[in-house]
């Protein structure tokens, strides 16, 4: 019998890697109890969630899923969110494709390669300013300010405004299903939206050369985005453009100082970073799940049933560990070869800022090695707090120290 784990708590954050072994060796496909009492499906194994992503039985818009009945019984959704369900996450078929095809060239690999120099500099400057100190919070002074600075530049944010959205957005990915988790995040939301809106209408009433003036201005199959479209589509950018990546970051960082053997090695070879990087992704998994997606008709697998109109929930996170394509997979090997991890998801939702976020952890953890030869944790790696909720898998804050 497999214990109730509450998946969404920092607890379970800081190492859910045995519970996820267990599922995969004793139920790959597992129901569990989520705050607010709402069920969902966890899928544990690689071939199973690599299946999942791809599989159009599951849906993005839990409307096209649900029966009469399951709707009237629909979780409680404050009015303040309505604008964000047409956002690119939530939405399948032709509406998924046209959205996301109006941010994809934003984020190809050849424009993301012209931020590089920005982003080194930025990294430098930073972390110049932390050691400097001596003792530093690497999430608040290091990992944050540099895909949040990013991001805001793309869309055109004011800088000083960039704290403030990353406290919006804290607070919107950490709340839970409960009825007291919503009313909890309504406010920070309703000021997260309000900042949103003015940004449009600024930008509508003069353009600049940013990512959000073209999506004001982006003609989309002959008809422009909508306000609600255009406000769901840049509370994703501004969230999704910075969340994973300060958790690769922290994550990353952490992994290394807690595996020495590791740390030297990138400090030898710092030219082993991308793989080093793409090994940090599996073995720290900043997203612990893909994004919700709803069974559309029942759904059998490994001899369970998944009911229609369930929440379903891939775990990347399992997946990554799972010892079938991952030779050991609890042995962070910053070589790893071949490494097909899911991190950034699969299929046609995989993550869209994935190359910004791979560039950024680069580069961010290449200049931590080189530059900071002396860092270490200033507490115990197990007094590291980490975030609560459902997705996202990050510390809080992670001091460290340099010098003697």
């Amino acid at each position: 019998m497999i214990e109730h784990v509450d998946i969404t708590s920092a607890a379970h954050k800081a190492d859910p890697f045995p519970y996820y072994g267990r599922l995969r060796a004793e139920s790959p496909v597992h129901e569990v109890l989520l705050p607010g009492k709402q069920k969902a499906w966890l899928i544990t194994r690689y071939d199973d969630v690599v299946a999942a992503l791809k599989d159009e039985r599951l849906v993005k818009d839990p409307r096209t899923a649900w029966t009469a009945e399951q709707a009237a019984k629909a979780p409680w959704v404050p009015a303040v969110f309505k604008p964000l369900e047409r956002n690119m996450l939530d939405l399948d078929g032709a509406d998924h494709a046209r959205l996301r095809s109006l941010v994809h060239m934003a984020f190809t690999p050849r424009i993301v390669e012209r931020m590089r120099e920005r982003i080194q500099s930025l990294s430098e400057e930073l972390l110049s300013q932390a050691i400097a100190r001596g003792r530093f919070d690497l999430i608040a002074d290091y990992a944050l300010p540099i895909p949040t600075t990013i991001i805001a530049e793309m869309l055109g944010v004011p800088a000083g405004d960039r704290l403030r959205f990353h406290r919006w957005s804290a607070t919107v990915v950490s709340a839970d299903r409960s009825q007291v988790g919503m009313l909890r995040v309504i406010p920070r939301l309703w000021l997260f939206l309000r900042y949103v809106r003015t940004l449009i209408a600024a930008r509508r009433a003069a353009p600049g050369d940013d990512l959000l003036s073209a999506l004001v201005q982006a003609e989309a199959e002959g008809a422009k985005l909508n306000d609600d479209e255009l406000v769901a589509m840049v509370f994703v950018l501004l969230i999704a453009g910075h969340e994973t990546t300060v958790n690769l970051i922290g994550n990353g960082a952490l992994a290394l100082l807690t595996h020495p053997d590791q740390m030297a090695r990138l400090r030898a070879d710092p030219g082993i970073i991308k793989p080093a990087v793409e090994e940090l992704l599996r073995f720290t998994s900043p997203v612990m799940t893909a994004t919700e997606r709803y069974a559309r008709e029942d759904m059998a697998l490994h001899g369970v049933t998944i009911p229609r109109g369930s929440l379903v929930l891939a775990v990347l996170a399992s997946a990554n560990r799972d010892p079938d394509p991952f030779p050991d997979p609890d042995t962070l090997d910053l070589t790893r070869d071949p490494n097909r991890h899911v991190a950034f998801g699969f299929g046609a939702h995989y993550c869209v800022g994935a190359p910004l976020a791979r560039l950024e952890g680069q580069i961010a953890i290449r200049t931590l090695v080189e530059r900071a030869p002396t860092l270490r944790l200033a507490v115990d790696d197990g007094a590291v707090r980490w975030r609560k909720g459902m997705v996202l898998r990050g510390v809080t804050a992670l001091p460290v120290a340099v010098g003697r």
